[in-house]
């Protein structure tokens, strides 16, 4: 594993290089929380060469802005180059998965596949926020450590961004005409409804979906066999 850091004119972004073999982008979510996607990049290390970062605002990167989708899809390009990076898998969790599908449709030469994972899909709506909200009254959410506190503004910047994005009046075409391995994990007692992420799915030619039995949205706590089989599988079959 090898830390270092990749700067983008003002910006300094915290990035983690491990394993060996095609590359793999890994997005956390939030928006604005530090990298927890380490227990993830280890499941398929010996397959692929991970790299994991952290937005503007998060963890050890560069506590200054913008945080908005624009600047963080243009960081993610920056960090590609750096590394010397032709063509890579973007892969994402909760609200990274978003930013790995906004990466894969506006730098789609250089996007070889595309995981999902437990992303809240393109939507703005009313009912969905309403059935998370009470549903994670009721049942609560284990999350992952990060070592560092979550940053507010990035996360209200990131989503702002986000929902104007997708409003795009192209937007779901452009989904559609995703044409490269794409994998969609969703997990089963995830308390964020999944209707949004199958619309998603649903709409990729090449998109296969996998709901996980009984793991929530941090899939690698409670099912980490289960996330490691389907990985490993969608990486030695897909890509």
């Amino acid at each position: 594993m090898n830390e270092r850091y990749v700067y983008n004119q003002e910006a300094k972004l915290w990035t983690c290089r491990q394993g060996d073999g095609a590359p793999m982008l890994l997005c956390s979510g939030g928006p604005g929380s530090a990298d927890y996607l380490g227990p993830v990049a280890a499941m398929v290390d010996d397959l692929v060469l991970t790299i994991r970062f952290e937005q503007r605002g998060c963890g050890r990167s560069t506590p200054e802005g913008p945080y908005d989708l624009k600047t963080t899809l243009s960081d993610l390009e920056s960090i590609r180059q750096s590394y010397g990076i032709d063509r890579w898998v973007v892969a994402g969790h909760s609200w990274g998965a978003n930013l790995a599908l906004a990466y894969a449709m506006e730098h789609a030469s250089v996007t070889s596949g595309l995981i999902y994972m437990c992303g809240n899909g393109a939507q703005h709506d009313l009912d969905w926020r309403e059935r998370y909200k009470s549903a994670r009254a009721e049942v609560g959410e284990k999350m992952p450590e990060t070592g560092f506190p979550g940053n507010d503004l990035v996360n209200r910047e990131g989503n702002r961004s986000w929902y104007g994005y997708i409003k795009q009046p192209d937007f779901f075409k452009r989904v559609s005409s995703i044409r490269v391995p794409s994998l969609f994990v969703l997990g089963g007692l995830d308390v964020r409804p999944a209707w949004p992420a199958r619309q998603l799915a649903a709409l990729i030619q090449t998109a296969e979906e996998v709901s996980i039995d009984g793991a929530a949205h941090y899939v690698w706590l409670t099912h980490s066999d289960q996330l490691r089989s389907v990985l490993r599988s969608f990486i030695e079959n897909e890509l």
